[in-house]
């Protein structure tokens, strides 16, 4: 039985539950790698894999140690076994849909109880494996913009970009992207999340560029804002601002220190320079397996930094009607401080 799954069972008596039902794919392929339809259920000395004749095959090629049942009704398979194992309490995600709540509390003859964050919590420490993986797909990321920064001209859109970057993260061995790509010229830099859009970059402007990418599972989370010919004094300035913050939320990551920390260092650095208001969104976050994994960084967060997180560091300025700038690096705390996964320069690229 894997680390992972013995680490989760031994949580058990403590949370005085006898078995737990996972229903969220990133969870279920943390615990046991498979990410296909279905739940798993996991008692005190096994784990059963409910899924659908679509998978029968794969799982039968694969090595594992837990229980496959091939069948189209997974909840009332998962409430036929906690009948007949006679288990009293059963754990489940609290972020499920009421759909599924509701069909959980209609068939399973034991008690269930919501869970907050227990898998995920385990997601937020890093294996050495893990952190080999992320490392890896960490340098692709910025091998993959160094190779697209010659194809940024003049007249091409923004959507061009965003195109051209995911065929070179997929020639370079991705897997697939973890979000949309963002890529937002001029104007429309000042919007964090601008999609790419058929709008056209032209010299003078500022390109924010946000993408991360799979390999083997484990995805990046980059951030660069780059300049076509000369942005002009103002946003040369803000610029500046942005990445002396982001270079003082790094410096302060070590282990013990607490998101809302974290998210001070930087956020009072930009208000004094005048910007508070128009930085807008939290300061980071942990990734992994998600996109969006804990511990975060923000203005509420009260999770502390422990070894082996591998988190975002991303600062931004964004003004309307004149542009904006975000810089974030992917950074793995370590016992004694930190280290930057997404290495290189983090100063204005004109191009």
């Amino acid at each position: 039985m894997n680390n992972r799954l013995q680490q989760f069972q031994a949580q058990f008596d403590a949370l005085r539950i006898d078995a737990f039902l996972v229903t969220d794919t990133v969870n279920k392929q943390y615990l046991t790698g498979f990410d296909g339809d279905g739940v798993i259920l996991v008692t005190a000395d096994q784990i059963y894999v409910i899924t659908d004749s679509r998978y029968e095959t794969a799982l039968k090629r694969t090595d594992h140690d837990f229980k496959v049942i091939i069948t189209r009704y997974y909840l009332e398979a998962a409430a036929q076994q906690i009948e007949r194992q006679h288990i009293t309490v059963l754990g489940f995600e609290d972020s499920i849909p009421f759909h599924e709540y509701d069909r959980i509390d209609e068939l399973m003859s034991s008690d269930i109880v919501p869970m907050t964050n227990l898998i995920e919590q385990m997601r937020e420490l890093k294996s050495n494996e893990e952190v080999q993986i992320l490392e890896h797909a960490c340098q692709m990321t910025v091998k993959g913009f160094k190779t697209l920064l010659p194809l940024i001209k003049p007249g091409v859109t923004e959507r061009y970009l965003a195109n051209r970057l995911d065929a070179i993260m997929r020639d370079l061995g991705a897997e697939k992207a973890s979000f949309d790509t963002i890529v937002a010229s001029g104007k429309r830099a000042a919007l964090p999340h601008g999609a790419a859009t058929a709008k056209q970059v032209q010299t003078g402007e500022l390109i924010t560029i946000d993408f991360g990418y799979y390999f083997e599972g484990y995805t990046s989370d980059m951030t660069r804002t780059v300049a076509l010919g000369d942005p002009g004094e103002k946003l040369r300035q803000v610029y500046g601002i942005v990445q002396q913050a982001q270079q003082a939320i790094i410096d302060a990551v070590k282990p013990g220190v607490s998101g809302q920390q974290l998210d001070e260092v930087g956020r009072d650095l930009i208000s004094a320079a005048g910007y508070g208001p128009y930085f807008n969104h939290g300061t980071g976050h942990g990734i992994g397996l998600d996109i969006h994994e804990g511990p975060a960084l923000s203005t509420r967060s009260d999770d502390q930094m422990m070894a082996s997180n591998v988190i975002t560091a991303e600062p931004g300025i964004y003004l309307p009607d004149l542009g904006g700038i975000r810089i974030e690096d992917d950074i793995l705390v370590t016992k004694t401080g930190h280290r930057i996964l997404t290495a290189g320069p983090t100063d204005l690229i004109s191009l």
